[in-house]
């Protein structure tokens, strides 16, 4: 099958061939009058030869979305299929079943994609023009890989915009509920996915959740931006004496409440309403005491341009964090913006030790959840770091 063509500047092809997922339009030299917004074209060099093949968008900065460098590989249904098989038989590898991520977009071939499982339901997300003409057969194929009760569309995304799509949401197959109960870990928890954070609920950090069991027996637990509390209650299922669960909204604190006595831990766990910074300031300098505190604060830094302030303010939120942590005691630090990198995380928390006076030992480096791989090609794919730090 002959596609539409496009071909790059001279020099532009090694980035592509080396695995990059994205085409920039400023990389490219022309392209055929075929080329429609939304079809699947063939990426050229500057001496004609076969790069990629992908989506093409004239309309947006991100001009062609690489799904294969196989020039024999036709984009058809059988495409996705095989592509939706590989994804899920990767998950189950890992052993994922009942709540996790299906499709990380570029990470699995699917450039542009989100599927979310939460127990017999699934949320998908596209962003990508081309793949939104491709979005029934998704369905379709989902529908018969998982069987599930039903398929909801989280389509309420500005970054859709981009692409000249409009933001939707909606009941694709099947029924889905205003909420359902997923299991994480020893954890039920109630997931809205017609309403909740993201797709319905934050999978990324379910593994991260499990991994602090050690350090949460007999403590006192201060988690902030706690969300619809997935720290917060597997804090009080491991053992913490008690657990004050922080968020800015009172919407996601009734669910932390309805969480806590699902769980039989509502005698453990209280809820605050307060912008962090201001509580975490204001606690710091009453001298309150933790064992562990939590910090996953929402994104700081949406652009390069953002990052400098963004820098600034996890610095003093991590500050005061650690002022606030008894000798010996555990901070929990999370950042999920793309431009803030693991090293420079990392520097933040230990400019953020000297000027607290303490000393911090690092015992574990966080990312997200393995269900969310991220490509080493695609640097934006890895946005989740954390570590968890023993602060003297």
């Amino acid at each position: 099958m002959a596609y539409p063509q496009l071909c790059l500047r001279r020099g532009e092809d090694a980035q592509v061939r080396a695995g990059a997922a994205w085409i920039f339009d400023n990389q490219i030299d022309w392209a055929d009058d075929v080329c429609t917004d939304g079809c699947v074209a063939d990426v050229l060099d500057s001496r004609m030869r076969f790069v990629a093949r992908g989506f093409f968008n004239s309309r947006s900065k991100i001009a062609l979305r690489v799904l294969t460098r196989e020039e024999s590989e036709t984009i058809d249904r059988d495409f996705f299929k095989r592509r939706l098989e590989a994804a899920w038989r990767f998950r189950q590898t890992l052993g994922f079943s009942d709540s996790c991520r299906v499709v990380f977009g570029e990470s699995d071939g699917l450039p542009g994609l989100t599927v979310d499982k939460f127990g017999g339901y699934l949320s998908l997300q596209t962003v990508c023009l081309g793949l939104e003409t491709w979005k029934q057969t998704i369905v379709e194929l989902l529908a018969e890989l998982f069987s599930p009760r039903g398929i909801y569309e989280r389509n309420d995304l500005a970054v859709r915009e981009k692409e000249g799509l409009p933001q939707k949401t909606g009941v694709l197959y099947g029924e889905v509920p205003e909420e359902i109960e997923i299991l994480e870990h020893d954890a039920r928890m109630l997931v809205s996915i017609p309403n909740g954070q993201k797709t319905g609920h934050f999978l990324d950090q379910q593994e991260n959740r499990g991994r602090i069991k050690p350090y949460c027996r007999d403590q006192a637990v201060l988690d902030l931006c706690c969300c619809t509390g997935g720290f917060s209650i597997h804090a009080a299922l491991y053992g913490a004496q008690s657990v004050e669960a922080v968020d800015v909204s009172q919407t996601a604190l009734d669910k932390v409440r309805r969480n806590a006595a699902l769980n039989s831990v509502a005698d453990k766990i209280t809820t605050t309403c307060e912008n962090v910074f201001d509580l975490a300031r204001a606690y710091a300098d009453a001298g309150k005491k933790y064992g562990l505190v939590i910090c996953d604060p929402p994104a700081f830094a949406k652009s390069k341009h953002a990052l400098e302030g963004a820098y600034r303010g996890y610095k003093e939120l991590n500050l005061r964090c650690m002022q606030m942590l008894s000798p010996g005691g555990f901070l929990v630090s999370c950042s999920c913006s793309q431009f803030m990198t693991p090293e420079l995380f990392l520097k933040m928390l230990r400019e953020a030790a000297a000027d607290a006076g303490r000393e911090a030992r690092l015992l574990e480096c966080l990312m997200q959840s393995r269900d969310h791989p991220a490509s080493l090609s695609a640097g934006q794919s890895l946005y989740l770091k954390g570590y968890i730090l023993q602060i003297e």
